[in-house]
């Protein structure tokens, strides 16, 4: 397994769980996968290096964690040397390593996303700000790490992200910009597991943008996640799945580049249907730990099913009825530059309620002591009956950790916990 973050570290102990799974391998790796996989120094953006590992420890299945890797082309050198490989083509990745590419494919098929316009230079993209709207939405093309997106309340603030976008602060070579229509409504994911025919649903998520409670300040990686979303119900499922995933995986073979893997689909829940806002080409982070804890079905069984193009062949995987949430530890001055290198302790204690923590930037000190190497460090994740129980479980647990110079949103799961009274 290829990843270093909280997203692996849950794939990594659901993985571990398989009979199916004899020796797991981590490249990187962290701490926490530590405890059910061999980490190891091997650089992902060295196709040949990994491949000749592969070949020498007899290695069969790779499941690549992150988007850049798979943006890079690895799955395609792993599969032309024979291996086995969870994860699209780097032509499939391009629907989330670049989001023109994903709205072209909108608007050949006919699924329903916000309006948009591409812009290649500061000027183009100044001009085409006349044409929407505030709010108005502008994102950096590429891959940002969760952060290239601006929900602009104001004329000012969008060109200011425009500037940001073209000064190249999220991708120095040829900065593209688009820029959306703002849509209203609730935000929720659905992910979907393809080998490019079938598609097999996989989970519904809500998560937390942005770093403060009551969803204020600047947009992160996500500071915590829970799941099921109720407000997915059957039919915007069943709508997702017919106007949504349907016609994007129709259209990706059409186009003779098949998209094998986990499609992971933001959406808007508007008054019109559920809208595309953009797709991710890997399990989300800190969505997967929410998922992976709701998880019963053996994991291996079907992503190597998608990596053999056999989908069809397996029942629909099987999910807990609970509510899983998962909290995210950050460290202070996150999303900004993170104070790296504070302790952590108390994790022993924490899962001892009953909670997992999950490790997403943390590593050990000379003493081989745990220490925050990171900007989201830990991720504390807890199961129950119903949201209000599984937020009441998660933060319990988060009080058991020392970890002075971190900090977390109080509120994660509140519009669910609200809902349900």
């Amino acid at each position: 397994m290829l990843g270093s973050g909280g997203r692996e570290h849950a794939l990594a102990w659901k993985l571990a769980q398989s009979p199916r799974c004899k020796k797991l391998f981590a490249a990187p790796g962290n701490p926490g996968i530590a405890q059910y996989a061999q980490c190891l120094e091997l650089d992902a953006g060295d196709h040949a290096a990994v491949i000749a590992f592969c070949e020498e420890e007899d290695v069969s299945f790779v499941v690549v964690g992150p988007e850049a890797p798979l943006v890079d082309g690895l799955a395609d050198s792993l599969r032309g040397a024979g291996i086995a490989v969870f994860g699209p083509s780097k032509a499939a990745a391009q629907l989330e390593g670049s989001k023109s590419f994903t709205k072209e494919i909108c608007l050949r098929a006919g699924i329903p996303t916000a309006g948009y316009r591409r812009a290649e230079s500061e000027a183009e993209a100044m001009a085409a700000l006349d044409a929407f709207d505030i709010p108005v939405v502008i994102k950096a093309d590429g891959l940002a790490a969760g952060k290239g997106v601006t929900v602009a309340m104001t004329r000012a603030e969008a060109e200011e992200a425009v500037r940001d976008i073209f000064a190249g602060r999220f991708d120095a070579d040829g900065a593209v910009a688009v820029i959306e229509e703002f849509m209203e409504g609730e935000e929720a994911s659905y992910f979907a597991l393809t080998d490019g025919l079938t598609i097999v649903p996989f989970g519904t998520a809500q998560d937390h943008k942005r770093v403060g409670d009551g969803d204020t300040g600047p947009n992160t990686g996500g500071m915590g996640a829970y799941s099921p979303a109720p407000v997915m119900t059957p039919m915007l499922r069943s709508e997702t799945i017919a106007k949504i995933f349907g016609p994007t995986v129709k259209a990706m073979a059409d186009a003779g580049t098949p998209y094998s893997g986990v499609l992971y689909a933001g959406l808007m829940l508007t008054a019109e249907g559920p809208k595309l806002i953009e797709y991710n080409c890997r399990f989300g982070d800190p969505e997967c730990q929410v998922l992976m804890m709701r998880l019963e079905s053996d994991l291996v069984d079907y992503l190597l099913a998608c990596a053999e193009n056999r989908l069809a062949s397996l029942p629909p995987p099987r999910f807990s009825d609970d509510t899983a949430l998962t909290v995210v530890m950050a460290a202070n001055s996150y999303p900004g530059t993170p104070e790296k290198g504070g302790a952590i302790g108390g994790i022993e204690e924490a899962e001892e309620t009953g909670a997992k923590v999950f490790h997403a930037g943390t590593a050990l000190d000379n003493h081989g002591s745990l220490v925050a190497n990171g900007g989201r460090v830990l991720n504390v994740t807890a199961m129950a009956a119903s949201a209000r129980e599984a937020q009441a479980k998660a933060y319990a647990a988060v009080n058991r950790i020392d970890f002075p110079t971190g900090f977390c949103r109080r509120d994660i799961g509140w519009r669910e916990v609200a809902r349900q009274g």
